[in-house]
């Protein structure tokens, strides 16, 4: 696979921000198998029409896409990776369209979603809900719509030939969306991995699940993510998706075996190494310059106590 490009499915179009996602993870030079719906990307990986999936799992603004995670449950293809993506969101028209034509915005529910500011200020306009960014961008100049424009990426706009008549318009300038990468069970590596995505269950008792997050205090393991959903079909049964970090490996390793004894279910659905742009780094600094300052002040404490 190394002579070739890899195959990489995203769920939407060229120019989405899945494929912008993709480029950050594998560089430009691959070749991207267009779906319909993230049940299709998992599907294309199956049948080996594809050798990596890219699909997004939460939203900073939109929150978590909770059916994804049933998906990487179904289809039981490792995580190997992950890409935090800012999102800037801008509006395309054809070139020599003015604001004051315009009637109709189209975009992904989810893109609209983190412009809610912007359509405060703009109530006339008529927003139409579509199932990809990048496809709006391209049905304006297919059929050039002259009193729609599109919300859409930067790469939309040059692919598609479109004026990127209003900049970022998202309501949040720290918005991102986490993607995470998938393949086969032969194409893990298990190089230079420091994060893990995690699913499991606890009884239902007092304290259980506080007993696993104990032992990953315990050991150092930083839990950077829990999010919870229904098991199907069982009362008050509930599955547990946690992203774990770490700096010393055997400390996770110890705090895996230490869980695996009040915990059932448990899967290991990737190892992989965390991905560490500009905005997460500085996100990562800032908890640690807050934290810092709690230990000085707790340590100031005790020195007047005694």
């Amino acid at each position: 696979m190394k002579d070739k490009k890899p195959r990489v499915a995203i769920q939407g179009i060229r120019a989405s921000f899945h494929e912008e996602a993709a480029f950050i993870h594998f560089g430009e030079d691959i070749q991207t198998i267009e779906c319909s719906s993230f049940k299709q990307t998992f599907e294309a990986l199956q049948n080996k029409e594809a050798d990596y999936v890219v699909m997004a799992i939460e939203n900073s603004i939109a929150g978590s896409i909770l059916p994804n995670y049933s998906l990487m449950m179904s289809y039981n293809f490792p995580v190997v990776g992950e890409v935090y993506l800012p999102i800037q969101l801008h509006l395309l028209a054809l070139p020599g369209v003015k604001f004051e034509d315009v009637k109709y915005v189209t975009s992904h529910p989810i893109a609209i979603r983190q412009c809610i500011d912007f359509f405060d200020e703009y109530p006339h306009l008529k927003v139409v809900e579509s199932s990809d960014t990048a496809a709006c961008a391209k049905r304006i100049r297919e059929e050039e719509l002259t009193d729609t424009v599109a919300i859409a990426n930067t790469l939309a706009a040059k692919l598609y030939g479109l004026d990127i008549m209003e900049r970022r318009i998202e309501s949040n300038k720290k918005n991102f969306t986490r993607f995470l990468i998938l393949t086969h069970h032969e194409n893990v590596e298990k190089k230079d991995i420091d994060k893990a995505s995690l699913c499991f269950q606890v009884s239902n008792q007092v304290g259980a699940l506080a007993k696993v997050l104990q032992i990953f205090a315990e050991q150092n393991i930083n839990m950077s993510k829990i999010q919870s959903m229904p098991v199907l079909g069982k009362r008050n049964e509930y599955n547990f998706y946690v992203d774990v970090e770490w700096d010393n490996t055997k400390q996770y390793d110890t705090a895996i075996r230490q869980v695996l004894k009040y915990t059932h279910n448990f899967n290991i659905l990737g190892e992989y190494q965390r991905h560490e742009d500009e905005f997460v780094q500085n996100e990562r600094e800032q908890k640690f310059r807050a934290q810092e300052k709690i230990t000085r002040k707790y340590i100031n404490v005790k020195k007047i106590v005694k």
